[in-house]
């Protein structure tokens, strides 16, 4: 009931987006699914439910820190401030004309110009926000732990101890082997951060943080550094030098493989963005065909499918939190695993 209740605030909240958007000119479907899939410095609950962030600036005029909210405007404009003009997701300097001002790069090309910005958008608070919870959830379940020794578990401690036991039996130590404890407090954290944003993404107003290429990039980074640094002189070995390859073929088995490597986590990465994003985009399509149909008869067809995509999107929020969990698990036994049967196998 909680999820149906939710699911129809946030076709309410699209619904007054949409017709104050439509006021405006014709309604346009790709200006609102990117408004509501992409980052911002405010963050936007409901409809005239927002909250502004803080930006925070370094440049040519030092540190500036202020709230997102002097960009606009009583009316929502966007309108410069103190120099500073924001424009498609970014902040750049303003020119006279309070536009973006524009500057010619060393290949000749005019492109707009701003200053290093590590502001609180939409994307970090909501990451701030997962941590938190995440934290809060697991204390908890931690100190019940303690409390409760030798009792069965109750509560939050049911829900997630068959979970946790899962991730250990059947991703850790299925696909690792007996080194499996090392990983193990990456891969629940990676799981369970994952899934926490997926199913936060979904809430209304919610950020579209697993579906930002840039956070989704540094976590297969962080499995990539850790298959590196976790590998092992067998593991290197049959990288450099494959068993049952010619010498001569060296030159060419050896790039392949390094490719390899990196193919891995990359693979990660858009896998995850574009689940993530693919689903949203799907939803905010069906919503967007009530308006640009017009027509009493299109609506509840629309509603029903993009409830349907609803549903199963909290279905793929936790199958994508699995299956990076389980390739990254993988990957770490790939670089632990001992190989020399093999080599004895080719002597035999």
């Amino acid at each position: 009931m909680k999820k149906i209740l939710v699911f129809l605030l946030s076709v309410l909240t699209f619904s007054a987006q949409a017709a104050e958007s439509a006021e405006g000119g014709e309604f346009s479907p790709g200006e609102m699914i990117t408004h509501h899939i992409g980052d911002d410095y405010v963050w936007e609950f409901a409809h005239g439910v927002v909250l502004p962030l803080p930006v925070i600036l370094y440049g040519e005029n030092g540190l500036d820190v202020f709230s997102s909210s002097n960009f606009y405007d009583e009316h929502g404009g966007l309108r410069p401030y103190k120099g500073y003009v924001a424009e498609h997701g970014h902040i750049y300097y303003a020119n006279e004309e309070g536009e973006p001002r524009m500057e010619k790069s060393e290949s000749g090309e005019l492109k707009a110009v701003g200053p290093m910005d590590f502001s609180i958008t939409k994307n970090v608070a909501s990451m701030f926000l997962s941590v938190i919870l995440l934290f809060a959830v697991f204390l908890t379940i931690a100190g019940r732990y303690k409390k409760t020794r030798g009792r069965a578990p109750y509560g939050v401690q049911s829900f997630f101890e068959p979970i946790i036991i899962f991730i250990r039996d059947e991703i850790g130590k299925a696909n690792i082997g007996p080194k499996y404890e090392r990983y193990m407090p990456y891969l629940l954290t990676i799981f369970f951060f994952i899934w926490f944003n997926n199913l936060l993404g979904l809430m209304p107003g919610g950020a579209n943080l697993t579906g930002n290429i840039a956070v989704t990039l540094v976590l297969a980074l962080l499995t990539l550094l850790i298959t590196v640094f976790s590998g092992n002189k067998s593991y290197w070995g049959h990288i450099f030098a494959t068993p049952g390859v010619p010498r001569w073929l060296a030159p060419i088995m050896i790039p392949v493989e390094l490719i390899g490597i990196l193919t891995k986590p990359f693979s990660l990465m858009v896998r995850l963005f574009a689940n993530i994003t693919a689903g949203h985009i799907i939803i905010l399509s069906l919503f967007s065909l009530i308006f640009i149909f017009k027509s009493v008869a299109i609506g509840p067809v629309s509603v029903a499918f993009a409830t349907f995509m609803n549903f199963l999107e909290l279905f793929v929020a936790l199958l994508q939190a699995y299956i990076f969990t389980l390739l990254s698990a993988m990957y770490f036994g790939g670089a632990v695993e001992e190989h020399e049967h093999h080599d004895e196998a080719h002597a035999h």
